[in-house]
């Protein structure tokens, strides 16, 4: 065997100082390459999250947005905790758990999370204390608390306490006949020490605040007959008070005779994870909807306390929801920041993105009429690619679905749904089309994390409506992005193609980049139908020509490929890798990837989230650069792009190979999910993704970058002033279109 590539021997010793010797025989033998290689996944997360809350700090993007940022780490963390942490102590508890790849055992990961989440979480409460309310103030929107208001408006909110909340309060006692209450997951919650001034003795209450009061009151609405529970209407200075506040000092109404002696907020965090044995499951969609009703009573895992919280009542809630102290996080009130999205979206423009309309794609205009446009007709002329939000969703991919509804030469329209909205023209059309007696296939995953209610709604409309509902293949989620229709035309049977990156979500196409390709290419019509009959029927040994699709061709796809350039290099020709994804953790893929490196293959990997390989390590990975772009649109596009074709004689393709499809580089996509890439086969388009590519990852425009020590440094700043927003580049791009909105 040969010797170790030698690694950086100050990464070497970093690494050595947080990996547990007595672990590192559980990793999986790969050859040559070092120990310490892989940057721990569950850190990474939590440094992605860091990169929000960056933005959230940032003085130079509109304040409001700086707001959502605040709420969107929020939310990723509260989602974090649900699933990442609580599957960890869930592993830790029954004794399953293994070595991470990175090498640190499952406790070591655990404590490196507490350690740096509470360091977050305590930056994430500093942020708005201490410089997004006080920017709010200057603008005029305060979120004051009860002691700052007025009589006047401390008067009106008496009102509409007695009006709108009271009587949706339900105080739960604690004592002999009432045991500690159930606390809902995310809920928010007032602590409440009551004593009976008879007896002297104390008694402690809990107190939800409901969630579907709003989150902040505005204080100049209160008066009125209803608070808003949008107040993006108002204009002008406007005040915000915490519901739980207006709760707290009328707590003497919810416990008449009693003393109130002390009160304090808190919110915990539950596992929320779903696992249904699919194999034992007669009916999918039962089982699913008896494991979201467990799903509500799963175990703890995060405790919430506002500051100033006694000792007494911190430890009694820890007792009773059988938690650890290292499990609570104690913050400044208020707390909850997910709902400054209520903040986010006042109606004040100029705190704001400057607003923007996407556009129709140039291909699509060229064949609009003054009645509407021929999507069939278009597809028809050559392959489009799209890239959403800058090309519009509705007049492509929701336009192509409805037409082939309406289209009486349309014969059967085949669908894969993971997420879409509540109110989902994608939807409608499907129904329209079973109405209509179309041959209709809706592939619904009902197990999409967190749409699974919405999901398993969805699905039983559309098998009400005559849609043949299937739900994949068990033990695998469907999370391809599909559409299929079959045409009648003069010359035969028509097949058009859509593969996209993104779900089919007309609200989220506005806020996600992500690519789509409409085709009527036989070779990928034909993929699609074979994929297709093996999603709804049996057919394991399907054959694709322009897909590469999981579990069974995507990552060994990609590692020939990763390897094809490797080999090209050491023949000393060309090469090149370049790499879009949300997360990369495959450790199979990343060992391809180092040694592509050390062959002297230039890599450029772009990673919006999760990122566990270590760039620029002398002997290991030095031609690997890897960049994470976070700004106004989530980056949700995957692309793969290599210099050289895979030899294929039946299509005689030259030139660089680009893939673009659903699929992120982690062991759920690769193993447990059925995930399409389809090839982009027009070179004017391959060079479009390339320079795409290129521009994302350049040295001008503004993004982070990752280092051998997994630490991720913002570049947005040059000699010469801001880097360039690539999105921001692409948004003006848009606007110069001829026909497009300004």
């Amino acid at each position: 065997m040969t010797d170790a590539p030698a690694i950086d021997p100050e990464l070497a010793a970093s690494i050595a100082e947080h990996v547990d010797t007595e672990d590192t025989d559980a990793l999986p033998d790969t050859g040559p390459l070092p120990d310490g290689r892989f940057l721990d996944r569950e850190l990474s997360w939590l440094a992605f999250n860091q990169r929000v809350l960056e933005l959230a700090e940032d003085p130079e993007l509109p304040l409001l947005e700086r707001v959502r940022f605040l709420a969107i780490f929020a939310s990723n963390l509260d989602e974090f905790f649900m699933v990442r942490v609580a599957g960890l102590k869930r592993r830790i508890a029954t004794g399953i758990a293994v070595t991470a790849a990175s090498g640190l055992s499952p406790r070591q990961v655990l404590e490196a999370i507490s350690e740096r989440a509470h360091e977050l979480m305590a930056r994430h409460a500093a942020v708005f204390q201490d410089d997004v309310q006080p920017a709010l103030a200057a603008e005029g929107i305060t979120i004051v608390r009860w002691d700052d208001l007025g009589d006047a408006e401390q008067d009106r909110l008496h009102k509409f306490f007695r009006r709108q909340i009271f009587p949706v309060l339900t105080p739960l006692a604690v004592d002999p006949a009432h045991p500690f209450p159930y606390i809902s997951g995310l809920s928010l919650n007032l602590a409440v020490s009551v004593v009976n001034p008879t007896s002297g003795k104390e008694h402690f209450a809990r107190v939800k605040v409901p969630p579907l009061l709003p989150r902040y009151i505005a204080v100049d609405a209160a008066g009125r007959p209803s608070a808003p529970d949008h107040a993006g209407a108002e204009s002008g200075p406007m005040s915000f008070v915490p519901v739980e506040d207006v709760i707290a000092q009328h707590l003497d109404m919810l416990f008449p005779g009693m003393e109130v002696r002390e009160f304090h907020t808190f919110r915990i965090t539950r596992n929320e994870d779903v696992e249904v044995e699919e194999d034992d499951a007669e009916n999918l969609l039962k089982a699913m909807e008896k494991e979201l009703l467990r799903r509500r009573f799963g175990p703890p895992v995060r405790l919430e306390v506002a500051e100033g919280i006694s000792n007494r009542v911190r430890r009694f809630l820890v007792r009773e929801l059988g938690m650890s102290e290292d499990d609570v996080y104690e913050l400044p009130a208020p707390l909850d920041h997910t709902g400054l999205n209520l903040i986010a979206d006042l109606d004040r423009p100029e705190l704001q993105f400057p607003r923007f309309v996407p556009a129709t794609h140039r291909h699509l205009a060229e064949v609009e009429s003054a009645n509407a446009t021929d999507v069939f007709a278009a597809i028809r002329a050559r392959d489009i690619l799209l890239h959403h939000p800058y090309d519009s969703f509705s007049t492509s991919v929701q336009t192509f679905l409805e037409q082939a509804a309406a289209d009486p030469h349309v014969l059967a329209i085949k669908q894969t749904l993971y997420r879409t909205s509540g109110d989902s023209p994608i939807v409608d059309a499907l129904i329209d089309a079973a109405q209509a007696g179309k041959q209709v296939l809706a592939l619904v995953e009902i197990k999409a994390r967190f749409d699974e209610q919405n999901n398993i709604s969805w699905a039983r409309k559309l098998e009400q409506a005559g849609v043949h509902v299937v739900y994949g293949i068990v033990g695998l989620k469907t999370h391809c992005k599909l559409s299929l229709v079959v045409r009648q035309e003069a010359d035969g049977l028509r097949r058009y193609s859509h593969v996209g990156t993104g779900n089919y979500h007309p609200k989220t196409a506005r806020l996600y980049t992500d690519l789509g390709l409409l085709t009527a290419d036989p070779e990928v019509g034909q993929d699609l139908t074979r994929l297709f009959n093996q999603l709804s029927g049996y057919a394991p040994k399907s054959r694709f020509h322009r897909l590469l699709v999981a579990p069974r061709s995507v990552r060994t796809g990609l590692v020939q490929r990763i390897e094809r350039e490797a080999e090209a290099a050491r023949r000393g020709e060309p090469a090149w890798i370049k790499i879009k994804v949300n997360s990369m953790v495959d450790e199979a893929t990343i060992d391809a990837l180092y040694r592509a490196s050390q062959a002297g293959v230039p890599i450029d990997i772009n990673v919006r989230g999760i990122c566990a390989i270590r760039p620029g390590v002398p002997g290991l990975s030095e031609t690997i650069r890897v960049r994470s772009i976070l700004g106004r649109f989530l980056e949700h596009s995957r692309v793969f792009a290599f210099a050289h074709t895979t030899p294929g004689p039946e299509d005689g393709f030259e030139g660089p190979e680009v893939f673009i499809g659903s699929a992120d580089l982690m062991h759920r996509n690769l193993d447990r999910r059925v995930e399409a890439l389809v090839r982009v086969a027009d070179p004017a388009q391959v060079a479009e993704l390339v320079e795409l590519l290129d521009e994302s990852n350049d040295e001008r425009t503004s993004s982070w970058h990752l280092g051998a020590d997994g630490v991720w440094e913002r570049h947005h700043r040059g000699p010469d002033g801001p880097l360039v927003d690539v999105q921001q580049a692409l948004v003006q791009r848009q606007r110069r279109r001829p026909g497009s909105s300004r």
